[in-house]
């Protein structure tokens, strides 16, 4: 189901653990794969339990716990907002809602034109940059003012 970069670099993660704790590799397995699928189906969840040897409820479990996996498909811009207090009292909770009225959206929604998909995200340990904005579970934007978001959007369209 994946290619074999793809089970190339699951299985370099796996190497890191000992033979008998290769679920261990199932946050970096499930990485790969969704940045191989673009999301984590059902059918791609199964595949990695099976790959690990482990029960697919697990690897369930770790998918739907973590808002950097994503069960459904998401836009081609995946913007998570952190809200947690730091960013919040830095002007998180105003980015979120310039955000939100720009694209036209709400958390957990995508654009009509499948371009955006907006997440709202716990501590990415960043709260000097706050408010934070992580891109596609790998940038991280920091000080994303309503300004600073205007001027990505555009640069992003």
């Amino acid at each position: 189901m994946l290619t074999a970069d793809s089970l190339a670099k699951i299985d370099l993660a796996v190497a890191k653990y000992p033979a008998d704790r290769k679920q261990s590799a199932v946050m970096a397995a499930l990485t790969v794969a969704q940045d191989e699928a673009g999301h984590l189906s059902a059918q791609v969840m199964d595949f990695v339990a099976g790959y690990l040897g482990m029960p697919p409820i697990a690897v369930y479990e770790v998918a739907t716990f973590y808002a950097m996996y994503d069960v459904r498909p998401v836009g081609k811009h995946k913007l998570c907002i952190c809200t947690n207090l730091p960013c919040a009292l830095s002007g998180a909770e105003d980015a979120a809602e310039h955000l939100k009225k720009k694209l036209g959206i709400d958390w957990n929604e995508t654009t009509a034109d499948g371009r955006f998909t907006l997440k709202e995200g716990e501590c990415f340990g960043a709260c000097g940059d706050a408010p934070v904005m992580l891109h596609n579970n790998k940038t991280m934007l920091s000080f994303m003012t309503p300004e600073k978001i205007d001027r990505w959007l555009a640069e992003a369209k």
